[in-house]
């Protein structure tokens, strides 16, 4: 199974960004679509799963904290990795946003993921990045930076 991870899309989905949701089975954004028609945009390719981000104003009824599973993977969503909840039992990949910069950091087994921005990074010379994260039946999974 193929999961694409984004956030700080802000109003903007990139051709590039599109361009690479038609092979995938699910979509997380850590926050800040800014307005409902990107998550609209997003939905007519697969299931997304997103939370709410700080300039989200209004919500939609989107989450600001998200557990889910998928492809056996155990996912933690937030939009400021200040809002992750204490208690992380069970989770194997923690999800933030916010920052516009990519990360990946192993932090006691379970990874820690920040997409950086599909739309506007920073810093701003910088390009736009995705991550991609593919899962496998036993439950294991791999991620990859996708630049734009």
């Amino acid at each position: 199974m193929r999961i694409a991870v984004l956030s700080d899309t802000h109003g903007r989905l990139r051709d590039e960004t599109v361009a690479r949701l038609g092979c995938v089975d699910y979509i997380i954004h850590a926050g800040d679509l800014d307005c409902p028609s990107v998550l609209e945009e997003l939905e007519r390719f697969v299931p997304v799963y997103a939370v709410r981000g700080n300039n989200d104003w209004g919500g939609w009824g989107l989450p600001r904290v998200l557990r889910t599973e998928l492809g056996g993977v155990r996912f933690c969503v937030v939009h400021k990795r200040a809002d992750v909840p204490w208690d992380l039992t069970g989770v194997d990949v923690v999800v933030c946003g916010h920052t516009h910069r990519y990360e990946e950091e192993w932090v006691l087994g379970r990874l820690w993921l920040n997409p950086g921005s599909c739309s506007f990074p920073r810093p701003y010379h910088a390009r736009p990045t995705m991550a991609m994260l593919d899962t496998a039946e036993d439950g294991s999974f791999s991620v990859k930076k996708v630049v734009l």
